[in-house]
């Protein structure tokens, strides 16, 4: 089709403002679907996806719209995953779109990710149309939300489009705003090929599958491809475009949208980003943009029962094909034995990976508290990348300990800045900015340390406010930090599992209250079990599970007091032997005693 009448496009929204339910009315209008075939949520299809109410895998469908005018348009719609952790996959699929449909809930307004994704709709120069949905709600606040918006972009309130996408209001006008205020992809199809690659998946029969929007030139099967991050050569085994499903065409043109089966086996090999360009007549340079994805967060994943560490090795290899930002390396553990260091892009990430690992290969795991990788510079100069406490290297040789450092915005209402000030100064959040959006709300940005961040911010955030903030963050960058490993002792033995890297001001308040926290939840033994918190060779917390006692006098009922003695003093022999050589089982619960330091 001529470039004039094709329209690149995607949705933004915070999580829950509409965006799925939008997307499949404007499948339904333009007949993309048939009516038999309809579900809620299409373009998610994974079933965590629906449950949790937010895209986590981008995707893409090609849509056919015949305007007013009779003039026949092809839409290329590209869904962007919905959270703050894929950020840089929401950025890909920006730049494989010339506009976007910026979603926005009539009750709710702009929240945290609203701005974020709309300042990453900016910087990738696309033309906005904002839409206020969800407007047949008791509590909707069109004509506010939409005054809301109409500042932020600087257009006029008529501009803003107000719809129901559950109930079908209003959805021919933004199909006409698409037609008329997006303006046409720029590429020149005589070119040597470049395909910007916005995500990707891996197919058993086909190999990875890239999803790619064609910027210059002409992508055709015959033809060998190269990849120009990797330098990876492969002669593709379809082309095709999304309907949704698949459907081969042979040949993606300039500014078309579609997909391209590599035949290559891993993810690692093609990465979100990269360009593909023609093997026999390569592109000059590569589209801009790319960057390799690292991951932020780290934990370890171990199976309940030994005998399922093949298998928990075999899901994690099997989950990598689909997940290029998922990393894992094998660990061992004095307390859990064998299992994987996993690496994730965030909280939300760990969180979806283990359900997935639980869910789809019916795996039983314990999951260790979740920390951050550490820049470790030596005396001699060598810096070192450390992502679990057991792998920091000697104090001696240490002259500073880095941690990443993340800029945050938080948006509330202006009645609970106090609270909000206070939870994210207690976690060394530095202040930098207070903006007002209007006399009810206010944006606050802070920088903080990502480990003071990814246990339960989100959620001491809610419970401060009610539920009405909403947080956003991008890393910041690394900064050097008065940090200190700190150990858990139990029976006077190191839990390897269950050592933080802490600064040294919170360490006796981190770890008098992971103490007392263990306490709660390891059993008692039938003989005392100190648990200790330890900096170095200092003990800086400690609390004691007290012993089960038998009562060995019961079967005295007579006799003299030096049977009696002589019982006790058997008892409290066996129970000296016992602690010597009694091992104490940690249950799941200690280890996610870590996650729950900030509770009283």
């Amino acid at each position: 089709m001529d470039q004039t009448h094709i329209r690149n496009f995607c949705l933004l929204a915070h999580i829950d403002h509409g965006k799925s339910t939008l997307a499949d009315r404007l499948l339904e209008l333009t007949d993309t679907i048939p009516a038999r075939q309809m579900t809620e949520q299409v373009l998610d299809s994974m079933e965590l996806e629906r449950e949790k109410g937010v895209t986590i895998k981008a995707s893409a469908v090609r849509m056919r719209y015949t305007a007013t005018d009779g003039e026949e348009y092809e839409l290329n719609l590209i869904d962007t995953p919905g959270h703050v952790d894929f950020s840089y996959e929401v950025s890909r699929a920006l730049a494989a779109c010339e506009g976007a449909l910026l979603v926005v809930d009539a009750a709710q307004g702009i929240e945290a990710q609203t701005l974020a994704n709309l300042y990453l709709a900016l910087e990738a120069d696309l033309e906005i149309v904002p839409v206020v949905n969800k407007i047949d709600l008791a509590s909707a606040r069109p004509d506010e939300v939409a005054l809301e918006l109409a500042e932020l972009l600087g257009v006029e309130p008529h501009e803003v489009l107000r719809v129901s996408a559950k109930e079908g209001w209003g959805i021919e006008q933004v199909l006409k705003a698409v037609v008329t205020r997006l303006p046409p992809p720029r590429g020149d199809p005589n070119a040597p090929l470049r395909a910007l690659i916005f995500d990707s998946h891996y197919d058993p029969y086909k190999g990875v599958v890239a999803y790619v929007r064609v910027v210059d030139g002409v992508l055709v099967q015959e033809e060998p491809l190269l990849l120009m991050a990797t330098g990876a050569e492969t002669e593709p085994i379809e082309v095709g475009i999304f309907t949704p499903e698949m459907n081969p065409t042979e040949r993606l043109n300039a500014g078309e949208v579609g997909y391209v089966a590599t035949g290559l086996k891993t993810v690692r090999e093609c990465h979100v980003g990269d360009t593909l360009t023609s093997a026999l007549h390569p592109a000059s340079e590569p589209l801009p943009g790319y960057r390799p994805v690292k991951p932020m967060v780290f934990a370890g994943l171990y199976p309940v029962v030994n005998e399922d560490y093949n298998s928990l090795r075999s899901a994690l290899e099997k989950l990598q094909l689909n997940d290029a930002a998922l990393v894992f390396e094998p660990e061992t553990s004095q307390a859990l034995q064998f299992g994987f260091r996993c690496g994730f892009l965030g909280l939300f990430h760990m969180e979806i990976v283990q359900e997935r690992l639980e869910r789809e290969y019916g795996l039983d795991l314990i999951a260790t508290a979740p920390s951050v990788a550490y820049q470790v510079v030596t005396r001699s100069g060598e810096i070192v990348e450390v992502a679990s406490p057991a792998d920091l290297p000697d104090p001696a040789i240490i002259e500073e300990i880095r941690e990443p450092w993340m800029r945050i915005q938080v948006f509330t209402p202006a009645d609970y800045i106090g609270p909000v000030m206070e939870l994210i100064t207690r976690r060394r959040g530095i202040y930098r900015t207070t903006e007002y959006l209007d006399s009810q709300r206010v944006v606050l940005t802070y920088e903080m340390p990502l480990s003071e961040m990814i246990v339960d911010l989100h959620d001491r955030l809610k419970s401060a406010t009610r539920g009405y903030a909403s947080l956003d963050y991008t890393f910041d960058g690394y900064r050097p930090g008065d940090l200190v490993r700190m150990d858990i002792l139990v029976n006077k033995q190191p839990v390897d599992a269950l050592a933080l890297i802490v600064h040294r001001d919170q360490a006796y308040e981190k770890g008098s209250r992971l103490v007392r926290k263990m306490k709660e939840v390891i059993p008692r033994q039938l003989f005392k079990v100190p648990i200790q918190a330890a900096v170095g060779g200092r003990i800086v917390a400690r609390a004691t599970v007290s012993a089960l006692r038998k009562d060995v006098l019961a079967k005295c009922y007579g006799g003299d007091v030096t049977r009696k003695r002589k019982l006790l003093e058997r008892q409290k022999a066996g129970k000296k032997r016992l602690k010597q050589f009694g091992r104490v089982v940690i249950p799941q619960d200690a280890f996610l005693a870590v996650l729950r330091l900030d509770e009283d």
